[in-house]
């Protein structure tokens, strides 16, 4: 609820503040140009534009607020990057308003575009600025009384651990983490100065105790060196929506991969995925949309086809729904253009293969064009998918492919995917140890994420399709 109330706070703050700016903006524009065009001031008419700026001119300023990434997670936020945030934002949209709207007006001289350019930068910035500053300093006072925070979890319960939390509890700018409880990492770990109480079980236990108590962040009180360890743990809670940190070794200082990022914390490794930056995420969502809203329209006259030669090549439903495993291990109905016969798993689940006789004469056209998977774009508008990301499986395989794998479950931490590197580069798979084999593919793109990459992705892809690379 609270992370609810400050994101409200930004967002009214900013559209009021984009409001005002616009309003004197407005005025200063009009005062300024008409005594310098004319010679003398004019009455000040508001006219339609007046009105239509003060509507359209803050949901502008929202839109580049959210595309950029400042509403993703407004409770962990530094004040000093929230002043490089904001200055960003108000270069960018004012550069863009003034060359859509103001470029064109007439002008004495070129003195004029650079003092109304300057203008509004300033109205923008000090408007949404000092309010921004308001809250978040509310924020971090909330922080400090305890009022707020994110339940932390930490694996361990040796000397490490304990020094750990006492030097989250008495850092001069406060990170906002609650220490809930311990997790021993085995059974024969000594306890030191954890009292036995706060001590919530062993490395099983784990998803249990995340449930529980709604865990936002796990700190991992174990050195990076011991690699098999930490790997296992990592894999444990790979897949969940939570920020995981280590205790970095010397190696790990020396090669770069501790990023300071506050003066005053202890250096720990958040330990990523090789996720996109905040503006890349929204930005590829903004894409999967439109992508999607586009794929369903032209791709319309096809899908008629299908629907007809799906519904005269065998008895049975059009759609073929399958539950798959989507982001965070969250379950989600798939939709298909149904390619088999209508039992076609009535033994139970299994892969198809290049000469199943599942497959219906017209199900093999469907595959072989990737006419089949149109539907998904359904599943993308939802959320539940996204046009490039690493296809979805179903819980009975994941379970298999985990058993030799563990480290599928990093996959989840990212919405599949209608197209994926490892469908580009491997194809489709026809049993476990392909899937596996496909895996390595998947994990490189998601240490390698970028609308680029997307890209390459969504272009190899058409050309499969072109050449018929389906089965």
């Amino acid at each position: 609820m609270k992370r609810r109330a400050f994101l409200i706070s930004y967002l009214v703050s900013d559209y009021l503040a984009a409001m005002c700016a616009w309003i004197l903006f407005y005025l200063y524009r009009k005062h300024y140009a008409e005594a310098l065009i004319f010679g003398h001031n004019h009455t000040i008419e508001f006219t339609q534009q007046f009105y239509l700026g003060i509507v359209l001119i803050p949901l502008f300023w929202l839109s580049l607020y959210a595309i950029s990434g400042f509403y993703n997670d407004v409770l962990r936020k530094s004040r000093l990057l929230e002043l490089g945030q904001t200055i960003f934002s108000a270069v960018l949209g004012s550069l863009f308003i003034f060359f859509m709207f103001l470029l064109d007006d007439y002008i004495p001289d070129y003195t004029y575009y650079d003092k109304h350019a300057l203008a509004l930068l300033v109205f923008q910035f000090v408007l949404t600025y000092i309010p921004r500053l308001a809250i978040s300093s509310i924020m971090v006072h909330q922080f400090k009384t305890g009022r707020i925070g994110f339940p932390t979890l930490i694996i361990g319960t040796n000397e490490m651990a304990v020094h750990i939390t006492q030097e989250l509890e008495t850092q001069a700018v406060p990170t906002g983490n609650k220490v809930i409880g311990y997790v021993a990492l085995d059974e024969c770990e000594k306890e030191t100065e954890v009292p036995h109480q706060q001590v919530l079980g062993q490395l099983n236990d784990i998803p249990g105790i995340i449930n529980k108590y709604n865990v936002e962040e796990v700190i991992i009180a174990s050195e990076s060196s011991d690699h098999k360890k930490l790997n296992d743990i990592i894999n444990r809670l790979a897949g969940r929506n939570i920020i995981i940190r280590g205790i970095p070794d010397i190696y790990a200082i020396l090669s770069g991969a501790v990023k300071m990022t506050t003066v005053y914390s202890s250096p720990l490794i958040q330990i990523s995925n090789g996720i996109m930056p905040a503006w890349q995420q929204n930005i590829k969502r903004l894409l999967d949309i439109f992508i999607s809203i586009m794929g369903l329209i032209i791709l319309s006259p096809l899908s008629f086809v299908c629907i007809i030669g799906v519904r005269l090549s065998s008895p049975g439903p059009i759609l073929y729904r399958q539950v798959r495993i989507g982001r965070y291990g969250k379950p989600f109905t798939m939709y298909k253009f149904r390619s088999m016969y209508n039992d076609a798993e009535k033994n139970g689940p299994d892969l198809s293969s290049q000469n199943d006789q599942r497959i219906t004469p017209f199900g093999r056209f469907l595959r072989k064009s990737h006419s089949d998977e149109i539907p998904q774009f359904i599943n993308v508008l939802k959320g539940e998918m996204s046009v490039v990301g690493p296809r979805p499986e179903r819980a009975f395989y994941i379970e298999k492919i985990e058993k030799a794998a563990p480290h599928y479950r990093h996959l989840l931490r990212i919405r599949p995917g209608i197209t994926s590197w490892g469908q580009v580069k491997y194809g489709y798979a026809e049993n476990v140890t392909q899937m596996i084999e496909r895996l390595q593919y998947d994990l490189i793109y998601l240490r390698n994420m970028s609308l680029y990459v997307d890209f390459k992705i969504i272009i190899y892809t058409a050309i499969n399709i072109l050449q018929g690379r389906g089965k």
